[in-house]
């Protein structure tokens, strides 16, 4: 599609982004959905863009769009909408990268040491192991539920701190939180465990 010259008919909508902000939070589902039209591909392509994958950048878009309607954090005194969600894309984008290089660095680092790993385990390795893994039961029963939780999907998912806030439907900072504090809480349940 050729771009817009100066005689071309401008695409006119009659209601503004205040408005349709406005109605959102008052409850009207369908302004979301006009919003969604008017700026999902820019978000898209700015998604695109930093992730380098269109099925990271789709996820994203629905990401933005939905945390947009959920937190209201939105000011229209404060600028424009599309300058709004340029910014929370690019930040939830740059969280993104940062989980996924964390991902890749510790699966490297997992590499490098099993591969200079060639100790055939024998019965008293397992034990010790064995050991430890009911250390890490008994400390991962003693936090908080919410953490514990976190923690959990976190691990034995293998879930990005975004994918967990989409699938327990609470904000990424709540997520973010509770992993920080969880991972604190058991570093301390198992050195006092040790000593």
């Amino acid at each position: 599609m050729p771009p817009f010259s100066a005689s071309d008919p401008q695409p006119t909508d009659p209601v503004s982004d205040r408005d349709l902000v406005n109605g959102l939070w008052a409850g009207d589902t369908n302004a979301l959905a006009t919003l969604y039209d008017r700026y999902s591909s820019m978000v898209y392509t700015l998604a695109l863009k930093m992730l380098c994958n269109t099925a990271e950048a789709e996820d994203l878009t629905q990401e933005v769009f939905v945390n947009f309607w959920q937190r209201r954090q939105y000011d229209p005194d404060r600028g424009s909408i599309g300058s709004y969600l340029a910014t929370y894309t690019r930040s939830r984008a740059i969280d993104r990268l940062r989980v996924s290089s964390g991902r890749a660095n510790i699966l490297q680092r997992f590499q490098r040491i099993t591969a200079a790993s060639t100790h055939v385990p024998n019965p008293l390795d397992h034990a010790t192991h064995k050991e430890q893994q009911q250390h890490l039961r008994h400390a991962l029963d003693q936090l908080p539920l919410t953490e514990r939780e976190v923690l959990e999907i976190a691990y034995f998912q293998g879930l990005s701190q975004s994918e967990i806030a989409a699938q327990l439907g609470i904000p990424l900072g709540t997520v973010k939180s509770r992993c920080r504090q969880g991972l604190l809480r058991l570093r301390a349940l198992l050195q006092h465990q040790r000593n």
